[in-house]
């Protein structure tokens, strides 16, 4: 029984001590972490602009919700390039994993599988890609891939991600040069000297620690999409170009072999000032016409960001800050709890939207509010 003497104010914090959204993890995450790991996820590039637009572009679309549709059986299962997924949103790619908490890729692995959807493994992981399948036998993964200065490392990586049974290739084009991302600058942040990225002790010829800045020196800003076609023809895996924000763009990755584009701006990361995701999607969508499924990450908090998403064409969202504020927080189970509330989420949204499952979402589900016009 409650004390009487007890305030609202205090019922209500004492009540709130479990984490019931993404805002509440994110908490917790940077409450766990030093100052230059929690700037190093967190942060964007430059003023930060484009990472601030990517969260708030959502509430500029508005969701139509139709009425007396039979939802009593919803679901939120859904298929990507023709893998079955509990739902339309993956783990995205995130870097330096186990500076978060030590379960690290393999920790969001096994939430990923538990959760019934795909993780995207980063070439800046903390763990194998053997290791991460060993972690989570059985579940879907993709690999995102940099392409390194020095082709056998790029080769390399491929290769233990085709043997290890990942599903797909991510090439990420949107980095020919780290972005200025001063919050790293300010706390001089860098991967401890205790933690390994394989990749690039590959490059380099030994384990060693470095800036991210450093790590990027290695990676190759020359690749074109004479790249891209070889790639394609090089690997029997599907490959997906990360990094699209054009109409113009997304035509060549058509052109040129892609089986599908995410379209990103690497979470606010690199070019400050270009449009929020959620914002370059319908063009994207239109230029694509169905060719090849198209993905959108960035700025993903909520459930009904992922069915706004849907309503303009994206195939599925890919979240990457979310899930690893649950990583950071509880680890694993951390990971694994905001996978879960966000399929929570977007089963409710649906179910209010007046749609049974995500291929019942269109275009008529969503507006543009008037006072931000397209």
């Amino acid at each position: 029984m409650s004390n009487e003497s007890e305030s609202p104010d205090q019922t209500v914090t004492e009540g709130a001590a479990e984490p019931c959204n993404v805002a509440d993890y994110e908490r917790l995450a940077r409450e766990r972490l030093d100052a230059g790991a929690f700037g190093y996820y967190a942060g964007g590039a430059g003023d930060e602009r484009t990472l601030r637009e990517n969260v708030e572009a959502f509430s500029r679309w508005l969701l139509r919700p139709r009425t007396l549709v039979d939802v009593s059986a919803p679901t939120t299962e859904t298929t990507v390039l023709g893998t079955r997924l509990s739902m339309p949103l993956l783990v995205a790619p995130v870097a330096f994993q186990r500076i978060a908490h030590p379960d690290g890729e393999p920790g969001m692995a096994r939430a990923a599988a538990a959760a019934g959807t795909a993780m995207v493994l980063s070439t800046l992981a903390t763990a194998t890609p053997a290791e991460v399948a060993a972690a989570a036998p059985g579940a879907p993964r993709w690999f995102q891939l940099y392409v390194f200065r020095d082709p056998g490392v790029t080769r390399a990586l491929i290769q233990q991600a085709d043997e290890a049974g990942f599903l797909a290739i991510a090439l990420t084009v949107d980095a020919p040069r780290l972005g200025r991302r001063e919050r790293d600058l300010r706390t001089g942040f860098e991967v401890p000297a205790d933690v390994t990225v394989p990749s690039f002790a590959a490059a380099v010829g030994h384990a060693a620690a470095g800036t991210p800045a450093e790590m990027f020196s290695r990676m190759d800003p020359s690749v074109s999409w004479r790249d891209l076609e070889q790639l394609c023809s090089e690997t029997r895996l599907p490959v997906l170009v990360k990094g699209i924000e054009t109409a113009e763009d997304a035509h060549l990755a058509c052109a040129h072999g892609a089986a599908g584009v995410v379209v990103s701006n690497h979470g606010g990361r690199q070019l400050d000032g270009v449009p929020a995701t959620i914002d370059a999607l319908p063009e994207v969508v239109e230029a694509v016409d169905g060719r090849i499924e198209v993905l959108v990450d960035g700025g993903v908090r909520r459930g009904t960001d992922v069915v706004r998403a849907l309503a303009l064409g994206a195939r599925a969202v890919l979240a990457g800050r979310a899930p690893l504020w649950g990583l950071a927080a509880r680890g694993e189970q951390g990971a694994r709890e905001v996978l879960e509330l966000l399929r929570e989420e977007i089963e409710l949204a649906l179910v209010l939207l007046g749609c049974p499952s995500p291929a019942d979402v269109t275009r008529a589900h969503v507006t543009r509010r008037p006072e931000f016009p397209t």
